[in-house]
Protein backbone atom coordinates (compact mmCIF):
# COMPACT_ATOMS: atom_id res chain seq x y z
CA UNK A 1 0.00 0.00 0.00
CA UNK A 2 2.83 2.00 0.48
CA UNK A 3 3.77 1.89 -3.29
CA UNK A 4 0.32 3.66 -3.80
CA UNK A 5 0.49 7.10 -2.46
CA UNK A 6 -2.75 9.05 -3.52
CA UNK A 7 -1.27 12.59 -5.45
CA UNK A 8 -3.10 15.84 -5.72
CA UNK A 9 -2.77 19.21 -5.55
CA UNK A 10 -1.74 21.46 -3.22
CA UNK A 11 -4.69 23.10 -2.23
CA UNK A 12 -4.32 26.84 -2.06
CA UNK A 13 -1.13 27.31 -3.83
CA UNK A 14 -1.93 27.13 -7.61
CA UNK A 15 -4.94 28.43 -9.54
CA UNK A 16 -6.74 25.78 -11.91
CA UNK A 17 -7.40 29.32 -13.65
CA UNK A 18 -5.31 29.65 -17.19
CA UNK A 19 -3.66 33.12 -18.20
CA UNK A 20 -5.65 32.72 -21.71
CA UNK A 21 -7.26 35.51 -22.69
CA UNK A 22 -5.88 38.24 -20.11
CA UNK A 23 -4.94 41.38 -20.86
CA UNK A 24 -2.31 43.51 -18.38
CA UNK A 25 -3.36 46.81 -17.27
CA UNK A 26 -1.43 49.23 -19.28
CA UNK A 27 1.94 50.89 -17.76
CA UNK A 28 4.38 53.55 -17.43
CA UNK A 29 7.88 53.48 -16.61
CA UNK A 30 8.79 57.15 -14.23
CA UNK A 31 12.75 57.91 -13.82
CA UNK A 32 13.78 58.94 -10.77
CA UNK A 33 17.25 60.78 -9.88
CA UNK A 34 18.34 61.45 -6.36
CA UNK A 35 21.15 64.80 -5.74
CA UNK A 36 23.87 62.65 -5.97
CA UNK A 37 22.88 61.39 -9.67
CA UNK A 38 21.59 57.71 -8.79
CA UNK A 39 18.78 57.05 -11.39
CA UNK A 40 15.19 54.75 -10.45
CA UNK A 41 12.98 53.36 -12.79
CA UNK A 42 9.25 52.72 -11.10
CA UNK A 43 6.35 51.25 -13.34
CA UNK A 44 2.92 52.21 -12.56
CA UNK A 45 -0.35 51.81 -13.74
CA UNK A 46 -1.30 54.55 -16.77
CA UNK A 47 -3.72 55.48 -14.69
CA UNK A 48 -2.15 55.75 -11.50
CA UNK A 49 -1.20 58.77 -9.78
CA UNK A 50 2.88 59.63 -9.61
CA UNK A 51 4.14 60.39 -6.97
CA UNK A 52 6.46 63.87 -7.13
CA UNK A 53 9.26 62.13 -5.07
CA UNK A 54 10.36 58.36 -4.31
CA UNK A 55 12.57 56.65 -1.83
CA UNK A 56 15.82 54.26 -3.01
CA UNK A 57 16.49 51.35 -1.75
CA UNK A 58 19.48 53.58 0.00
CA UNK A 59 17.30 55.62 1.36
CA UNK A 60 17.95 58.73 -0.55
CA UNK A 61 14.94 61.23 -1.84
CA UNK A 62 14.57 60.53 -5.33
CA UNK A 63 12.82 63.19 -7.75
CA UNK A 64 11.14 62.58 -10.71
CA UNK A 65 13.28 63.52 -14.16
CA UNK A 66 11.72 66.83 -15.60
CA UNK A 67 9.95 67.60 -12.45
CA UNK A 68 10.36 69.63 -9.62
CA UNK A 69 10.28 68.77 -5.45
CA UNK A 70 6.88 69.79 -4.43
CA UNK A 71 5.84 72.03 -0.96
CA UNK A 72 4.65 69.23 2.03
CA UNK A 73 1.13 70.58 2.57
CA UNK A 74 1.10 68.66 5.82
CA UNK A 75 4.32 70.06 6.95
CA UNK A 76 3.63 72.41 9.44
CA UNK A 77 6.05 75.32 10.17
CA UNK A 78 6.79 76.41 14.33
CA UNK A 79 4.68 78.75 15.28
CA UNK A 80 5.95 81.33 17.56
CA UNK A 81 4.31 82.92 20.73
CA UNK A 82 3.83 86.28 18.28
CA UNK A 83 2.02 83.91 15.64
CA UNK A 84 -0.54 82.25 18.43
CA UNK A 85 -1.32 86.16 20.10
CA UNK A 86 -1.95 87.38 16.23
CA UNK A 87 -4.42 84.05 15.47
CA UNK A 88 -6.47 85.38 18.63
CA UNK A 89 -5.97 89.20 18.78
CA UNK A 90 -5.65 91.58 15.58
CA UNK A 91 -3.07 94.80 16.24
CA UNK A 92 -5.57 97.28 17.22
CA UNK A 93 -6.87 95.19 20.37
CA UNK A 94 -3.42 94.86 21.12
CA UNK A 95 -2.63 98.84 20.92
CA UNK A 96 -6.00 98.95 23.13
CA UNK A 97 -5.07 96.12 25.88
CA UNK A 98 -1.53 97.91 26.23
CA UNK A 99 -2.85 101.36 27.02
CA UNK A 100 -5.45 99.87 29.20
CA UNK A 101 -2.19 98.05 31.05
CA UNK A 102 0.16 101.48 31.34
CA UNK A 103 -2.60 103.54 32.79
CA UNK A 104 -3.44 100.67 34.95
CA UNK A 105 0.63 100.49 36.30
CA UNK A 106 0.64 104.50 35.87
CA UNK A 107 -1.71 104.41 38.76
CA UNK A 108 -0.48 102.00 40.37
CA UNK A 109 2.86 103.62 40.90
CA UNK A 110 1.17 106.77 41.60
CA UNK A 111 0.12 106.07 44.86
Amino acid sequence: MSDRSLRGMRLGSQSMESEAGVEPASRQRVEYRTTSGESVFVTFAMEAEVPQVWYTKTGQEAIIVDGEKPENPNEKHQRTHWDMLMERRTTEELEEILQQRLEHYRELHAL
